[in-house]
């Protein structure tokens, strides 16, 4: 059965990756020369490649670890994107008026994590389904509201639950480091050691995966 594991791929050996966020476009050229361009995704799909990261026999043989208790593609896992992983910009701390997820209406308690990517007057909201534990600050209304007893954060799911419901009109805000679901998009590592010490790094695909 296929799980995802709670557990984060080395940070060491993810910094310094490459990859980011990917989109699906489909265009047709129409025979004026006008273009129609749609998507079947809602949402970005992110792509790393783990095997940049390592520059040790040291890394190699924990990439290959981790690689084998995950059976391959089988289990998802944790990912540190190290060029986005704050619900604030990298210039200052994360606080708990970062990103706004959700309004009060007297009834709801349970909100998700999300982050607001905006530019100019379009925006997307990204949902974060996995905060990373003990990061998560919550604002009520402007003021910082007390985990443990107005609220508690699910890391494996990144949702927000209230004790109480927050009051009609009432603006909730939260701050919080996060990591990316993610599988290896491979079943196999091909690497020599003589290769790796003259610096061929292997490739190891990752993808995001929808939980």
């Amino acid at each position: 059965m296929t799980a995802f594991h709670e557990v984060r791929f080395p940070a060491n050996l993810s910094f310094g990756s490459v990859g980011g966020p990917e989109r699906r476009t489909e265009i047709v050229t129409l025979a004026n020369g006008y273009e129609e361009r749609s998507t079947p995704w809602a949402d970005s799909r992110r792509r790393y490649d783990a095997g940049v990261g390592l520059r040790s026999l040291d890394d190699l043989e924990a990439l290959i670890a981790f690689f084998e208790a995950r059976r391959g593609q089988l289990h998802g896992f944790r990912w540190k994107d190290w060029a986005d992983y704050r619900s604030a910009p990298a210039s200052r701390g994360i606080g708990p008026l970062d990103q706004e997820i959700g309004i009060g209406d007297g009834v709801r308690t349970v909100f998700a994590l999300a982050k607001t990517y905006l530019s100019g007057a379009q925006d997307y909201v990204r949902a974060i389904v996995k905060p990373v534990l003990g990061t998560v600050r919550v604002a009520v209304a402007g003021t910082p509201a007390v985990e443990g007893v107005a609220w508690e954060a699910d890391p494996a799911t990144g949702l927000v639950t209230f004790e109480s419901p927050p009051d009609l009109g009432t603006r909730i805000t939260a701050g919080f480091e996060f990591d990316v679901p993610v599988r290896f998009a491979t079943d196999r590592i091909e690497v020599s050691v003589a290769s790796f010490r003259a610096g061929d790094v292997p490739s190891v695909p990752v993808v995001e995966v929808r939980l």
